[in-house]
């Protein structure tokens, strides 16, 4: 499952913000910006916790923030601003953040078990 989003900033019909969120299984990418670019990852298994905040004006459409923490020193949090469905993208990162960590723990341990 691949889930892409764009920020929803807008004055006048224009867009004020050029992000654009991608969520899948293996990683959460950002990518902003119109002249020049910026993107951030972070694999999903150093993810360690997951906030949503929804202000006032996001509950009126519908929107949420998401704050991803993790263990990556680059990036110790990411931002996901005013995206639709929230509480959907909110459940999906953390499960799939504690499936990619299991699976990386299975990993190691098949790993250490062959060099013995």
């Amino acid at each position: 499952m691949v889930y892409l989003e764009r920020k929803r900033t807008k004055f006048l019909g224009l867009p004020l913000s050029y992000t654009k969120y991608r969520i899948s299984e293996e990683k959460l990418t950002i990518t902003s910006g119109f002249l020049s670019i910026t993107e951030d990852e972070a694999f999903m298994y150093k993810i360690q916790d997951v906030r949503l905040t929804r202000s006032f004006m996001e509950r009126i459409f519908k929107l949420g923030t998401i704050t991803c923490y993790t263990g990556d020193t680059t990036h110790p949090k990411l931002v996901l601003e005013h995206i639709k469905r929230p509480g959907i993208i909110k459940d999906f990162i953390m499960n799939s953040s504690e499936e990619a960590r299991r699976k990386r723990r299975a990993l190691r341990a098949r790993q250490l078990e062959e060099e013995s």
